[in-house]
């Protein structure tokens, strides 16, 4: 379906009716209702999603999508060094160049075109940027990665492509779809940005908190039915990747990780000694 839809013609011209946010809320709304809980059990069993390490008690087919994890499955590495992943998912990490990130395969974008902000954007010149792309079995609900303090969340609207690799070598996704960010002010990694990002048939993106203080591990938010991806900005020398994300850094390739793994260590000289 996804190569017809972005491959052909004919596909192109339905896209353009099912990239508008109105369908992903229409779809949203009835993800909510009880009648969606028949689509229950056959998603769980087409993702192979082991529903015993989660809370259950779905009262419609949301409450499965962004069920909660048992407590204790996601735990956060307390080393204060320790970079950890807010979500799971898989990651990619790119250098950005200058002001730009440039991704195998796929559009090129630049961080003030993200951001529509470029005064903030000079914060992660020749930075990196870090891309969780979550698919539909994922674990939906993401976390800071670090304690710190945070300002108001800033929402862009625009459309909703999905966010499978098909669509981002087609298309500048992450700079056309729906997103809200927010400039975390961490205590171990500095000025970061934490960006969520929609996807087709995700029309809702949920963050708990405005102006808030939090703690590594706490839970930022949500997302609602379908796939998306969040991407961390991170300045110039503030992390050392470890060995096997340093190896796959901007090759392209994604590496499967969860809420909670160490991707990374704060950046000291003594790792480019």
């Amino acid at each position: 379906m996804l190569a017809f839809l972005y491959q052909t013609a004919f596909g192109r011209l339905i896209l353009k009716i099912l990239c508008k946010p109105q369908i992903s809320e229409l779809c949203g709304r009835f993800m909510d209702t009880g009648a969606s809980r028949i689509l229950i059990k056959p998603f769980v069993r087409k993702n192979h999603i082991d529903l015993s390490e989660y809370e259950t008690g779905f009262s419609c087919f949301n409450d499965c999508f962004c069920r909660r994890i048992k407590p204790g499955l996601r735990a956060f590495c307390e080393e204060e060094d320790a970079l950890c992943s807010p979500c799971d998912g898989l990651l990619s990490v790119y250098r950005v160049n200058g002001d730009t990130v440039l991704p195998v395969k796929q559009s090129r974008y630049t961080i003030p075109d993200l951001l529509r902000n470029s005064r903030l954007a000079e914060k992660f010149t020749d930075g990196c940027c870090l891309v969780f792309r979550l698919c539909v079995n994922h674990y939906h609900r993401y976390s800071y990665f670090d304690s710190g303090s945070k300002g108001k969340n800033i929402r862009i609207p625009g459309i909703l492509h999905t966010v499978r690799p098909i669509a981002l070598a087609r298309y500048p996704v992450f700079i056309q779809n729906s997103r809200e960010y927010t400039v975390l002010h961490t205590v171990h990694f500095g000025d970061a940005v934490q960006m969520e990002v929609g996807a087709m048939l995700v029309g809702k993106i949920s963050n708990h908190h405005g102006t808030h203080r939090f703690v590594r591990g706490e839970e930022k938010g949500c997302f609602l039915y379908g796939g998306s991806t969040i991407i961390v900005l991170l300045q110039k020398n503030t992390v050392k990747f470890s060995d096997e994300i340093e190896k796959i850094t901007g090759t392209g390739e994604e590496k499967p990780v969860r809420m909670g793994d160490v991707i990374g260590r704060k950046y000291n000289l003594s790792h480019y000694s």
